[in-house]
């Protein structure tokens, strides 16, 4: 048996009745699950073969769904998996370091075709690391402190979490230099990402050590799940870009975060109209 979750800022109550008639659901309810900054309901008993129709409904009312099995509860989910650019945060950190190298636009047009699944990822990101060098490392720390912010609801998604006891994974094809801080400020579980190598104070453009791509995602996410003895079910999947395919297709919950068209259309959940706290309208 299914539950279908509806969430926007604003939710029609003559919209829930018609998706209640499209989905077959019993009884309409206020989802009540943390301090949501949106509003949330759950249609009982929704029929998932009527998950076309009310696709395409939401996507005219401008509203976010998932049919979600009824019983699922916060509290059995063991493992929180996050993309950082444009997920957990809001925005692209190669882009704006770019920007204090004065090349934000060139770098910013090869980070959008590589989100949308149209170049390699690991050639890109050596392509616009490359364009990097020079710049001192100073310039990092200006990005995180005056550009870098979370994403709406991410902190009350990570609170809640926290509280049922489950580990949370920060993983980015970014740099260390931002997971690290953000581990620390957050207190996140672990934060893998890739190093940039700073040589006399100054970027080289080079990478150390081996790319975070796709596979190392869903591999880091396979072991981590392992180690605290998670079914697949118990994992939840956060990402925006085409690199994070791999990651949300091996988490129960693999959720496509204000993604790019082709993660959106691939991933099993996505979220467009609210913040990271959707996640725990799930949960009700």
């Amino acid at each position: 048996m299914y539950k279908l979750i509806i969430q926007a800022p604003e939710i029609a109550t003559q919209n829930l009745k018609r998706l209640a008639q499209l989905c077959g659901a019993s009884e309409i309810s206020a989802v009540r699950v943390g301090q949501l900054a949106h509003q949330a309901f759950k249609l009982r008993a929704a029929e998932p073969g009527s998950q076309a129709a009310v696709a395409a409904f939401c996507a005219e009312a401008g509203y976010d769904y998932a049919f979600v099995a009824h019983d699922a509860r916060l509290a059995d989910i063991g493992l929180v998996v996050m993309d950082m650019d444009s997920t957990l945060i809001t925005i692209e950190c190669i882009d704006e370091i770019a920007d204090m190298q004065g090349i934000k636009e060139q770098v910013a047009a090869i980070t959008a075709r590589s989100m949308r699944g149209e170049l390699d990822f690991r050639q890109s990101l050596t392509e616009r690391v490359a364009l990097l060098a020079g710049l001192e490392e100073s310039a990092l720390e200006r990005v995180y402190t005056e550009r870098l912010q979370l994403m709406p609801g991410a902190q009350t998604l990570l609170k809640a979490v926290s509280g049922v006891g489950a580990r949370t994974l920060l993983i980015s094809g970014g740099f260390t230099f931002f997971t690290e801080r953000l581990q620390a400020k957050l207190g996140l579980s672990r934060a893998i990402a890739n190093v940039l190598e700073v040589v006399d104070g100054r970027l080289t453009g080079r990478i150390v050590g081996d790319i975070v791509d796709a596979q190392r995602k869903a591999d880091e996410l396979a072991r981590y799940q392992a180690e605290l003895g998670l079914c697949r079910e118990q994992v939840i999947a956060l990402g925006d870009g085409a690199n994070d395919l791999l990651m949300l297709a091996a988490a129960g919950f693999g959720i496509a975060c204000h993604a790019k068209p082709k993660v959106k259309a691939e991933a099993a959940f996505a979220l467009d109209q609210t913040g990271l706290d959707g996640v725990l309208g799930y949960f009700d």
